[in-house]
């Protein structure tokens, strides 16, 4: 890994940070998960193993350290590691196709449902909560899904804009 690359990475990752503490939440204090979004773009931007599960850690640890959902911190460790890979294996498949907007905005909303529904799963099963994983994947999920696809339409191109104007080797300048 290049030390320019895990700047970039951790940048990713402080933004999606500094955007999951000032959205507000709803729905009994939920918030969409911009850290998920922002280790989406990293993952179409490095596509290897290393850096999806460094992204993976880094964004399910702190995603869970600010999580408002009691017990949330072990779901957002585990909703981010499955998600990652899920995402970086459609990524491997589609090559250069996923690096268009329009897939790759796709592979974004199919990654925050499976986010979702992985987190949701996994919060239930260790709390042993008895809170109804259709209501919750409905009023929470989704909208988090489509907010999120609505950031990463504005920011992913602002991203590409920049690494491609800078000296970073991703998979997009490659290809």
């Amino acid at each position: 890994m290049k030390t320019k690359n895990l700047v970039l990475m951790a940048l990713l990752v402080g933004i999606g940070a500094a955007l999951y503490v000032v959205i507000p939440g709803f729905n009994g204090g939920m918030k969409p998960d911009f850290m998920l979004t922002m280790m989406l773009i990293g993952i179409l931007l490095f596509p290897r193993p290393k850096e999806v599960f460094l992204l993976a850690i880094a964004t399910g640890v702190i995603s869970g350290l600010f999580s408002t959902f009691p017990g949330g911190f072990v779901p957002n460790i585990i909703d981010k590691i499955v998600t990652a890979f899920i995402i970086y294996a459609a990524v491997a498949l589609l090559k250069k196709a996923a690096h268009k907007l329009p897939v790759s905005t796709i592979l974004v909303g199919v990654g925050t449902i499976v986010s979702g529904s992985v987190f949701l799963s996994t919060a239930i099963f260790l709390i042993g909560a008895k809170v109804p994983f259709t209501l919750l994947f409905l009023t929470v999920v989704l909208p988090a899904t489509a907010m999120n696809i609505i950031a990463f339409i504005i920011i992913y191109p602002i991203i590409v804009n920049l690494v491609k104007r800078s000296n970073f080797i991703t998979a997009i300048t490659k290809a």
